[in-house]
């Protein structure tokens, strides 16, 4: 297969390595975005679940830097207009709730959109890795993809948990 110079993908091994630049800037502007939540959570909770998980966003920037590393390839992102938007907007709930836990409630909410991104992506990445015939490689990325799964979890049972319900008794207040 002929490579090419252009941002046109020739086939699915072009698109696959172009997913996985984005997933990997993503990964890293995560690193950046993450101290910003924990900085405005007031639950303390909530702190906990994304201090540990920025822990877990760091082992993917490396994993990512693994994966690059065995195909061969420099560790180079590409801008995820995705990620940069997801980002934006928990800069926007941030900036636009009081502090306490309607704020924590958007954090979650924010932070849920982001792992879903997340786990359309690495499942994606993974299909494609298993189809390319790259088994290692869909290895690494299906641990990531589980780790993407247990971060959405943990939110989902901190929000159940008490954020949600607080939240709504803080408007009705």
């Amino acid at each position: 297969m002929k490579k090419t110079t252009s941002k046109t993908a020739e086939g699915l091994r072009d698109l696959f390595e172009d997913e996985l630049k984005d997933i990997f800037w993503a990964e890293k502007a995560l690193t950046k975005a993450i101290p910003k939540m924990i900085k405005n959570a007031s639950s303390e909770d909530l702190k906990n679940a994304l201090q540990q998980h920025l822990e877990v966003t760091k082992g993917h920037v490396e994993r990512c830097e693994q994966i690059f590393d065995q195909l061969g390839m420099p560790a180079r992102g590409k801008k995820c207009e995705a990620m940069a938007g997801l980002t934006k907007e928990a800069e926007e709930i941030m900036e636009g709730t009081e502090e306490g836990v309607v704020r924590d409630a958007g954090i979650i909410s924010a932070a849920q959109k982001v792992e879903h991104y997340e786990i359309a992506s690495y499942g994606t990445l993974c299909a494609f890795a298993k189809t390319l015939g790259e088994n290692e490689v869909a290895n690494l990325l299906q641990q990531t993809l589980n780790e993407e799964k247990e971060a959405d979890e943990t939110l989902t049972k901190i929000a159940e948990a008490s954020i949600n319900e607080e939240a709504m008794h803080e408007e009705n207040a």
